[in-house]
């Protein structure tokens, strides 16, 4: 593969933060997620959950009515904030020299439960609903037809590392000149199959999340979409280095000694060819459960003893699943792309877990240095683990 660097253009983004980037970085900045509610659940009970603030009006075209869901109005949402990037690219391009891949970990199973909700009541499923809107495979192809590009186009789904997983996947398209051009990122929507299937788990929390505490009780699940344009073509930032690993431990459990992440994390820096010394923030993947901070916060003290700027931010999105890769390396791009974004702060109750090592964990008003790298984390059921380090053009 010849050497080349992937530069990561106009950011679309939906989430609990908000409907827009302009919006995002706002309440990102202020630490604020109107999304963040107490939604309630068709057995009577609650959840904290990040509900997606976007509209969703936008529809699929008519002639693809029949994916019509609420994981793919996600997905249109965030794509329509990129439309004019995508635009000059096609006609730069060619619709065949343009890919996708997307990840998901739930597709449109909602629109799945909806209609066996309906089956329940009325006999039969309702006749708007198709297998096609649940089918995980099927979002990348969707993505393709609504932007009528051709190139390779196809859905990673690796759990919490799905999303994550896709851009190294589309910088391989790139590598390999399979495609000019790759529209990657990730979507997920709220379900009850996640949101039951984490509490049998005992994973879910009741309140607010509250990673690295001594307190953490587990995570809050929430939704969105975030996608990119990948490209050769110089641009504000740059992926650096993508590091990926499976440690197989367990289907749920993260490895405790960390190995299999500490691999994903030693190859990202590996492939930037810099030191842990040049990163100057890390989007931990913190999803408040006992074990994987505990995982976590120790792979971090050995990886940066010399300590770096840390945040955890599911507790202003819920933990997004699928989406959570590349909603949490949007906000390391906004802090390169925005000169002077300050970097996410890290929301908990301040209690110190005394069986964990000290982290730098963000509190105050801090911004990146000249020069400096930042890389996103994400760690998955099955063993999956994917780390991205992000530098600016």
């Amino acid at each position: 593969m010849t050497a080349f660097t992937a530069y990561l253009h106009t950011l679309g983004m939906v989430n609990a933060l908000g409907d827009d980037v302009d919006a995002i970085r706002r309440n990102l900045a202020a630490g604020h997620a109107p999304g963040m509610v107490a939604a309630e659940r068709p057995d009577g009970t609650t959840a904290i959950v990040g509900r997606a603030l976007a509209s969703l009006e936008l529809a699929p075209p008519a002639h693809l009515a029949a994916y019509d869901c609420r994981n793919n109005r996600l997905l249109l949402a965030a794509l329509a904030q990129i439309e004019s990037t995508l635009n000059t690219a096609r006609e730069r391009y060619g619709a065949h020299r343009i890919g996708i891949v997307l990840g998901t970990s739930t597709s449109g199973i909602d629109a799945a439960e909806a209609a066996l909700r309906h089956a329940k009541a009325h006999g039969t499923l309702p006749p708007a609903f198709d297998y096609r809107q649940m089918e995980i495979g099927t979002l990348a192809p969707f993505a393709a037809a609504a932007l009528e590009t051709t190139g390779p186009a196809y859905t990673v789904s690796t759990a919490c590392t799905s999303s994550a997983k896709a851009f190294a996947s589309a910088r391989r398209l790139l590598g390999l000149n399979l495609c000019d051009a790759v529209v990657v990122g990730g979507v997920d929507s709220l379900c009850e199959l996640t949101l039951q299937g984490f509490a049998s788990l005992e994973s879910t929390s009741p309140v607010r999340t509250n990673p690295m505490s001594r307190n953490r009780a587990g995570i809050n699940i929430g939704e969105g979409a975030a996608v990119f344009l990948m490209t050769r073509e110089p641009g504000p930032v740059r992926l650096a280095g993508a590091g990926e690993s499976s440690d197989a431990h367990h289907i749920s459990a993260p490895d405790p000694t960390g190995a299999g992440a500490e691999r994903a994390l030693r190859a990202a820096l590996a492939d930037a060819g810099i030191d842990a010394t040049a990163i100057g923030y890390v989007n931990l993947h913190a999803t408040a459960t006992r074990k994987n901070d505990e995982m976590e916060a120790h792979l971090m003290a050995r990886v940066f003893a010399h300590g770096v700027p840390t945040s955890g931010t599911k507790p202003l999105t819920g933990h997004t699943l699928g989406a959570a890769g590349a909603t949490e390396l949007g906000f390391a791009w906004l802090a390169l792309a925005h000169e002077g974004t300050p970097l996410p702060r890290h929301l908990w109750d301040g209690e110190v877990d005394p069986a964990l090592p000290t982290l730098d964990l963000i509190e105050d008003d801090r911004r990146l240095g000249a020069g400096q790298y930042v890389m996103s984390n994400s760690f998955a059921f099955g063993g999956s683990n994917a780390s991205l380090i992000l530098g600016r053009g």
